[in-house]
């Protein structure tokens, strides 16, 4: 977030023509990362067999995705302010689709945590490169069209292990890399006409743009954040097992060593002075962690309560997940309008008392408990999360200066993925070899206890935001 940016994307003169077609764009191209990220968890088992290898190891291929997003998405957010935010969009795209043709040859199950790798990272360049657009040519009923892109991002998600599934049956694991194209293609080539271009302005002599951004980007600094970040996950992800304590002192001297480093810097990768000077950016970021933590802890440790404690099949599983990530869709066009009308604070305020009542009605749920009422316990976590997303991304966008705005988009990416990290490690900690419905129990009230803290939050929710 370094001074003199190269790009001079927020002076360019450009009419949205037709919004609608503005945002599909956009949300063609967003939807890949939650769509990628939720659809391999159905194609697990047939990796196993494939490459011959177990559970464990397999897993990383989620972990992977889950790491590398979560350092790329800041860096690549500062390049998109830097470079131009379209071409780090088609870019991104370029990214994923190279990386989706070339898993499903992958030789070795190396080269597919690679390829893997290679599409974490062109999806982590789309988002903050499309957020960044968003925010700078959509100025009338900016929260209604953040509630648009909601629907497709989250009904990704919601529909990602389905559409998985169908696919698997078809074409076995590699259409799961195969069946990005469509939304890569058609998002592609709307970008190109569609989307606004990027302008820059000549400094440092005949330095091309280019030149310009490596002699601004922060390459120490993105090394030694890096660093901290990778150590950091692995000692918390070792803590529901074997616990890998060389990782904490070197996470500590690493992050240490970014902190000196990043106040010296002339042009810092992250300048803690904007932390410091806008402190709702800072609230919002903290919110957003706060609340993915609880949404990950029931998305990911429902569907094993479900199979292992209640006996259900995946298939019914799955069709009782789809309560959260469906009420999620419905409710965020609801609350785009309701942003547009009261600001961010009391969509969220709501948020938090149904993340907080839906995660003690836990504590009802038996070994015998009816179908319909897991509906009901579902359909309130569902609904909190709608009014959460739209809510806290509008509340971003008010509070981050144009400029920036990209950056702060993948800051706001990491958020989630650090909620998501760390509610894998609560609910390995929790749940250990064994999961019953007690566990369960335990598990609502200590949601429940983040909740009410997440209602005290958007309470004191800076009036900016």
């Amino acid at each position: 977030m370094g001074s003199n940016p190269v790009s001079t994307n927020s002076a360019i003169p450009f009419k949205v023509r037709n919004k609608n077609l503005f945002l599909i764009t956009i949300a063609l191209g967003v939807l890949l990362n939650p769509l990628n990220s939720s659809m391999i968890s159905v194609a697990m088992a047939r990796f196993e067999n494939v490459f011959h290898d177990n559970f464990d190891t397999v897993s990383w291929l989620i972990s992977s995705y889950y790491l590398a997003s979560a350092i790329a998405q800041p860096i690549m957010g500062k390049l998109a302010d830097m470079l131009g935010r379209k071409r780090l969009f088609l870019l991104g795209l370029i990214l994923v689709a190279g990386s989706c043709a070339l898993a499903p040859f992958s030789p070795s199950f190396a080269w597919l945590i690679v390829f893997r790798l290679i599409q974490s990272l062109g999806s982590g360049a789309i988002y903050p490169a499309g957020m960044g657009i968003v925010r700078n040519y959509v100025t009338e009923r900016q929260s209604q069209a953040l509630a648009f892109l909601a629907v497709f991002s989250s009904g990704a998600a919601a529909f990602g292990p389905s559409l998985g599934g169908i696919v698997m049956h078809y074409t076995d694991w590699p259409g799961i890399f195969w069946i990005n194209f469509p939304f890569i293609i058609a998002s592609f080539l709307l970008a190109i006409f569609i989307l606004p271009s990027d302008k820059f302005s000549r400094k440092e002599g005949s330095t091309t743009p280019v030149q310009q951004v490596v002699r601004q980007m922060d390459i120490p600094g993105i090394a030694l954040f890096a660093i901290g970040i990778i150590t950091a996950l692995v000692f918390l992800l070792s803590l529901t097992e074997q616990i890998t304590w060389w990782a904490l002192p070197v996470a500590i001297v690493a992050f240490g060593l970014f902190g000196w480093r990043e106040s010296r810097a002339h042009t810092p990768f992250l300048s803690f002075s904007l932390f410091r000077n806008n402190l709702p950016l800072t609230w919002v970021l903290v919110q957003f962690t706060v609340v993915n933590v609880v949404f990950y802890s029931v998305f990911f440790g429902m569907p094993t309560y479900l199979q292992e404690a209640r006996h259900y099949d995946t298939q019914q599983a799955g069709l009782l997940m789809l309560c959260i990530a469906g009420f999620s869709v419905i409710t965020s066009p609801i609350t785009g309008r309701w942003v547009a009308k009261s600001g961010s604070r009391p969509p969220l305020i709501l948020a938090g008392v149904f993340m907080t009542v839906g995660s003690g009605l836990y504590i009802t749920l038996q070994n015998h408990s009816p179908v319909w009422w897991l509906v009901v316990v579902f359909s309130v976590l569902g609904l909190s999360n709608g009014f959460n997303n739209v809510g806290l991304q509008t509340a971003l966008f008010k509070v981050s200066p144009k400029e920036i705005i990209s950056t702060a988009s993948g800051l706001f990416q990491m958020a989630r993925y650090m909620g998501t990290i760390l509610s894998t490690v609560l609910l390995g900690l929790l749940f250990g070899q064994h999961l019953s419905t007690g566990q369960i129990h335990i598990l609502g009230v200590i949601l429940a206890a983040i909740g009410a803290c997440v209602i005290i939050m958007s309470v004191r929710l800076p009036k900016t935001a």
